[in-house]
């Protein structure tokens, strides 16, 4: 898998919209791309996994009511590679994966919080930079997140008929104005998988 891939294959949208030739493919590619990306949007969060690990830079802030040092940081599943560098203190194994029960939930680690005793000083006017080395992403992509790509890549399909927005027929009464956000199905199936915008 890939950081931010598409979430269905051309077969598996085929199938679902009973389409069982090659001439739609690239129109099919694109609908499945851009659903993909929707569901992302919609959640605030990609469904991928990188190759391998990544070094990426993270703020820590302060929980007064914890008091200790916390960073939130993008979706993690595996600990494999996992690294925590401090501007203080270097390397650190001094930390907690938050929420504690997530992977046991199928559920990712949203952010580390530092032991209380942890060193953590600001380096710069940016802010109190963490640099965290880890396998970012979900080891694998969650089935209500694969039918709510189905459902929106369908959707986009069908605007080739519906060019203005507009689905249905005045004379027959099933006029439908097509809004411009997702189906609402998707975010019914999306539900639980929404996280907060703050990351980073």
């Amino acid at each position: 898998m890939a950081w931010e891939p598409d979430y269905i294959s051309g077969l598996d949208l085929g199938a679902y919209t009973r389409i069982d030739d090659d001439i739609d493919d690239v129109e099919i590619a694109n609908a499945i791309t851009g659903a993909s990306r929707a569901v992302d949007e919609r959640t605030n969060r990609q469904f991928g996994l990188l190759d391998a690990p990544a070094q990426w830079t993270y703020t820590a802030w302060p929980d007064y009511e914890r008091g200790r040092w916390v960073v939130t940081i993008d979706d993690l599943m595996t600990e494999v590679g996992l690294v925590v560098q401090t501007p203080s203190g270097g390397v650190t194994t001094q930390f907690t994966l938050e929420p504690k029960n997530a992977v046991a939930k199928g559920k990712p680690y949203t952010r580390l919080a530092f032991n209380a005793d942890a060193a953590v000083y600001p380096v710069s006017v940016d802010g109190y930079e963490v640099l965290v080395t880890a396998r970012f992403g979900w080891l694998a992509i969650p089935v209500p997140v694969v039918l709510a790509t189905k459902l929106q890549a369908s959707r986009f399909l069908s605007r080739r008929e519906s060019p203005y927005g507009v689905a249905g027929s005045p004379e027959q009464g099933s006029e439908l104005r097509l809004l411009s956000k997702v189906d609402p199905d998707v975010g019914v199936a999306l539900r639980g998988f929404g996280r907060p915008r703050r990351v980073g």
